[in-house]
């Protein structure tokens, strides 16, 4: 019969006091002597002062040390035995307590180290257990190995010199330290956001409190706008977000139950891949999943809940804009907010970008920032570009002035309009009917067609220079890949960036990658199929800017050809266009006589991009020369450029005639 246990007694053991105690009771009594040894019998004898051990044990379990509470709180959620309770509390005294290590040392040579083994525990904790249990099930099978607060090394060693441990970052937290998990981070990510998503927050925030299983899977483009809205919504419910992107999670359970930190996983997803959320032992609270438009996050019960953050509506951009350049732009944020679609992650991002290039652009002496311009905006655009479209499409700085588009009235008039499109998607449908409204998506998708040098990635950087938006033209050698499934992925991250930063995408020659779809003769048939059709849906459900140019609109999938806002043909030109592409292109300081302009402009009828190169070599041949540029020279010029075409010189423009 056990004896009675004391209300109170004289001294608050611990585990790691109950455990080492155990140890010294376990020693052998001919145990040489030695002061690491001694160290352990003096706990021992602490211990026996207090009464019996397995009395002391269950007042403790009962009334745990202050410094036991986290331990005791891990057990709970766990179902820790006091088996593997005692196990963590030794493995933890090692760590803390170079004397324990030593002692263990001396304990378990030749085959043990200072580590506690599997043997040495059995051996030491055996008479917790009745007689018919194993407490190697306990152990082996035990919730402490499974949630990875027990951890097992010396994987070829047999099972009783086998070494427990707990992870070092769960011991700094049981022992009420602060610590860090490996692969996850707190971010200090701090991005105002809009009043409809903080509302939103709020009601996701009341579900998840309220759900007997709370997952979220937040999907955002902008990295920095989904962690703000994770650490919000950890906030609310009165947790820390912690946000995780490796891939060593044993352990990770008991740990955030201890710090009281809510995961938050971060995936980056290809469009076809799927993932399984991890399951955590030892935690039983909210998880969020951040990832972006695409691909899948499934959980142990199937699906996950999704909230995807919506672009703020004018009225809130334009106080987000307010709050990101301050005062003195009340009316540039006004256009910025009726013109671009910018989420609350990208408009702080250029915010701050901008502020540092308008003290660039208008510096000071004083403490007085300098107003933001609209300089300052275009030139964060393209600062602000680090997330990785370089490496999948080349970027167009050059600027294109109305001077340098020549253009026929009627294609000036549909570029215009064009402009005028881009400037009003996001509001364009309201007030409209219903069958306007429906599936309306904000995006725009144009063709240009027309021969080679006819201005159409010319006309793109007139529009996206109008826009004050970066332009990109997708480099089809970085997008394709031979590997199936891998030219997809890559638009699809392009896509994703492109949409979220607000950029204009150029897809030069884009018949190769929107083209027909073919018979099914084999499998690469099927395949370059797929990749069509992904393309064909992602560009229509594609939020963003996007031009396509290409010598012939026949070359298209008529599938495509209904998902296109607007299509625009870019001819060669007549003669009065080609006389201005050349005064466009020679500027003021020439010596052509007007009769030689029109000349030129008559007879060489060629597209503007030939003309460019003409005038190109022309300057080279003056600037030789230390002169002015004369007809002579863009005559050589048009030589060069109809040589390179294939086309015969016309005998008319031979000198002499």
């Amino acid at each position: 019969m056990q004896p009675e246990i004391s209300a109170t007694p004289q001294v608050h053991l611990r585990f790691g006091d109950l455990a080492l105690a155990a140890i010294a009771n376990a020693l052998h009594p001919e145990t040489a002597p030695a002061a690491e040894i001694e160290y352990l019998r003096q706990r021992q004898r602490t211990v026996a002062q207090q009464g019996d051990w397995q009395v002391r044990l269950q007042e403790a379990l009962r009334r745990p040390a202050d410094s036991d509470q986290p331990l005791l709180d891990v057990s709970a959620g766990l179902g820790l035995s006091p088996l593997e309770i005692l196990t963590v509390a030794l493995a933890i005294a090692v760590e803390q307590d170079a004397v324990v290590g030593r002692a263990l040392v001396r304990i378990q040579t030749p085959a043990g180290g200072s580590r506690p083994t599997l043997g040495l525990v059995v051996a030491a904790f055996a008479r917790l257990l009745s007689a018919d249990a194993s407490p190697w099930d306990l152990l082996l099978n035990g919730a402490a190995l499974r949630s990875g607060l027990l951890v097992l090394h010396n994987d070829a060693a047999p099972l009783p010199e086998r070494a427990i441990a707990v992870p070092v970052p769960l011991c700094l937290a049981l022992s009420g330290a602060t610590g860090h998990w490996p692969g996850a981070t707190e971010s200090s990510t701090t991005v105002p956001l809009p009043p409809s998503t903080l509302n939103d927050a709020r009601r996701q925030a009341h579900a998840l409190a309220n759900s007997a299983e709370p997952t979220l899977h937040i999907r955002c483009g902008s990295p920095s706008e989904g962690r703000a809205v994770a650490t919000l919504l950890a906030r609310q419910l009165e947790r820390t977000a912690v946000f995780v992107e490796g891939d060593r999670l044993a352990g990770f359970g008991p740990w955030l139950r201890l710090r009281k930190r809510l995961p938050v996983f971060v995936y980056d997803l290809a469009p076809s891949e799927h993932r399984l959320l991890p399951e955590l032992p030892g935690y039983d609270g909210p998880v969020l999943v951040l990832s972006g438009p695409d691909g899948a996050v499934a959980g142990p019960g199937g699906s996950l809940p999704e909230w995807s953050l919506a672009v703020p509506p004018a009225a809130e951009r334009a106080e987000l804009w307010q709050q990101a350049l301050g005062p003195g732009a009340t009316e540039l944020t006004r256009q910025l907010a009726a013109h671009h679609r910018h989420s609350a992650g990208r408009i702080a991002q250029i915010g701050r970008l901008a502020r540092h290039h308008a003290r660039l652009i208008n510096p000071k002496s004083d403490d007085v920032p300098p107003p933001v311009g609209p300089s300052a905006i275009v030139a964060a655009a393209w600062s602000g570009e680090a997330g990785g479209l370089d490496s999948l499409a080349e970027p167009l700085r050059a600027p294109i002035p109305d001077e340098a588009l020549v253009a026929p009235p009627a294609l000036r008039a549909s570029l215009e309009l064009l402009l005028l499109r881009c400037r009003s998607r996001d509001g364009l449908v309201d007030g409209l009917g219903v069958s306007a409204t429906a599936r309306y998506r904000p995006g725009v998708r144009a063709l240009f067609t027309g021969p080679s040098g006819t201005g159409k990635t010319l006309a793109a950087g007139w529009l996206a220079t109008h826009l004050g938006l970066p332009l990109y033209r997708v480099d089809l050698a970085g997008v394709s890949s031979k590997y199936i499934g891998e030219t997809e992925k890559n638009l699809a991250r392009l896509l994703a960036r492109a949409e979220q930063t607000e950029v204009v995408l150029l897809f030069d020659e884009a018949d190769s990658l929107f083209g027909k779809r073919t018979d099914i003769r084999d499998s690469n048939d099927r395949f370059a199929n797929a990749q069509t059709n992904y393309l064909l849906q992602r560009i229509e459900n594609y939020d963003g800017l996007v031009l396509l140019t290409s010598n012939s609109k026949a070359r298209f999938d008529s599938a495509f050809a209904r998902r296109l806002d607007v299509v625009l043909d870019f001819p060669l030109p007549n003669p009065d266009e080609r006389r201005a592409l050349w005064l466009a292109h020679l500027g003021p300081h020439h010596a052509l006589a007007p009769a030689e302009l029109n000349r030129l402009a008559a007879i060489a009828d060629l597209a503007g991009g030939h003309i460019r190169n003409a005038v190109l070599t022309a300057a080279l041949l003056a600037r030789h020369d230390g002169r002015p540029i004369v007809a002579a020279d863009c005559l050589r010029g048009l030589e060069e450029e109809y040589r390179k075409v294939g086309h015969p010189y016309p005998d008319s423009l031979r000198t002499g005639n």
